[in-house]
């Protein structure tokens, strides 16, 4: 595989990233591959932003190319697929934590497989995630979190949920930074992605489930 794109997004070559996509569509290389190569590019910059190599607005501005690379595929990906919204899922960054590029790229990645997303945005409170499932219905609800700090948020959200009596109702995945099955056990989630693709399969099935 490539890794061209890759390198522009890494090296935060925007111009460079943005050609390279537009060039490989017209060609009709695969819309999946060349995403996968922005998605490989932001995980490199994530590593550097923990690293120290980058910052703030390096992270910014890797958000904001990506966001372009993936507005140029989305019409790729969702040529031939049923217009019909499989279902619903809620998405937010949990309250206290600002990082939204990893949320973002879910969010596309559900957007263009068919579901209808409800993006809280970022800093989201308990309570916003609790008014969105009772106003809409939705059965999955998604939350991202990059802060170590975000993982006592995934804990009080749930809570909230479990108390509001509607964890029945609802499927919770949690991801981003270094979520993992200790910290997925800790907030009472049913499960963690490590990554977009993992967070769509989920929703397939959770969703699929509840359509039986």
């Amino acid at each position: 595989m490539s890794n061209e794109i890759t390198d522009a997004i890494a090296e935060l070559r925007k111009d460079d990233a943005l050609k390279l996509t537009q060039e490989r569509l017209d060609n009709d290389e695969d819309p999946q591959a060349i995403l996968e190569e922005g998605r490989i590019g932001m995980e490199i910059i994530g590593k550097r932003f923990a690293d120290g190599e980058y910052f703030l607005p390096e992270l910014i501005y890797s958000g904001e190319i990506f966001s372009q690379v993936s507005e140029l595929v989305k019409p790729k990906l969702k040529a031939g697929m049923a217009s019909k919204k499989l279902g619903k899922v809620i998405i937010g960054t949990v309250a206290g934590d600002i990082h939204d590029i990893g949320k973002d790229i879910v969010v596309f990645m559900l957007d263009v497989s068919g579901f209808e997303v409800l993006d809280l945005g970022i800093d989201v409170p308990a309570e916003n995630f609790v008014n969105k499932i009772q106003e809409t219905g939705a059965s999955v609800v998604g939350l991202s979190g990059f802060l170590t700090l975000a993982f006592e948020s995934m804990k009080d959200t749930i809570d909230l949920i479990v108390k509001e009596g509607l964890r029945d109702k609802v499927k919770i995945m949690i991801g981003g930074g270094q979520i993992d099955e200790s910290i997925r056990k800790y907030s009472g989630a049913d499960a963690y992605g490590k990554d977009a693709m993992t967070a769509v399969a989920l929703a397939k099935e959770w969703i699929g489930e509840k359509q039986k």
